[in-house]
């Protein structure tokens, strides 16, 4: 004997474990998420009653959370299983999965930028679908009112899209006090204001123009999304380079563990 063993090729502990480890958190990501959602759809009642999913006439703020955590606990399964238990199934499953988010991503990006105009005429009729639908769910309602505060805008184009609505229209037959008027979150806030005036948009349609500038935004939070989109294009191109990359580099991973866990079982 000369005391030499044969070496045959190891599957890397660094990789496999780097791997569980990274889809663990993705895991519990996942979960929280997709509590987040089930727990919001149980106060609305919509567990209780599933056909009121098709109810509201806007967009449910509640997929998001189903949908992200839907697809981050799929994820992570596969990965922070089948990484410890050399299941190969599970991190090829991992792998393609995870190339598919990719490759749509690509694809819409690409898409958003050569049918730009499209999108825009989508996002324009996206939001105004969902003006219409402002007092039927509070989390659409939270929704808009977060995005109107932040990009300081009302409306898709401008306020007037506020008449789509049935509270706020401009129409004799409109018996509501918030007759042509716009939500709270269209006023333009004064810093000395520590509580918020849910009254500030009353009326504020049936001002002149120019007075209404000074009580409510008036440009629409499409071209104000347009302008956030030019003045932070340095900082939303590196967060997507950033996510691809990441994904990028975990495709890899898996692949590089599957042919390592395969030369090891055809060496058997």
């Amino acid at each position: 004997m000369s005391g030499k063993h044969y070496k045959g090729p190891e599957v890397s502990c660094c990789i496999k474990y780097f791997i569980f480890g990274f889809n663990v958190i993705f895991w519990f990501l996942g979960i929280t998420f997709l509590g987040i959602g089930l727990w919001a759809w149980n106060e609305k009642g919509v567990l209780s009653n599933i056909s009121s999913i098709t109810d509201l006439g806007g967009f449910d703020p509640v997929w998001l959370f189903l949908v992200v955590g839907g697809v981050m606990f799929i994820l992570g399964f596969a990965g922070c299983i089948g990484a410890p238990r050399e299941n190969t199934f599970l991190l090829k499953f991992f792998s393609v999965f995870l190339g598919i988010i990719f490759f749509l991503e690509l694809t819409a990006g690409v898409l958003a930028f050569v049918f730009k105009d499209w999108i825009k005429d989508q996002l324009y009729f996206f939001i105004n679908n969902n003006i219409r639908a402002y007092r039927d769910d509070i989390d659409l309602q939270n929704l808009i009112d977060f995005t109107q505060e932040y990009w300081q805008c009302c409306g898709a184009f401008g306020a007037d899209d506020w008449n789509l609505n049935i509270y706020f229209n401009c129409t004799d037959s409109n018996a509501s006090r918030e007759r042509c008027g716009v939500p709270f979150s269209c006023c333009t806030k004064d810093p000395a204001e520590d509580v918020i005036n849910t009254q500030c948009g009353y009326d504020a349609r049936q001002k002149p123009e120019v007075d209404q500038q000074i009580v409510i935004y008036t440009k629409g939070c499409v071209p104000q999304f347009e302008k956030w989109l030019q003045d932070n294009l340095t900082i939303v191109a590196g967060i997507f380079i950033g996510i691809a990359l990441l994904q990028i580099f975990g495709i890899c991973l898996a692949q590089n563990l599957v042919s390592d866990i395969e030369a090891v079982r055809a060496s058997w």
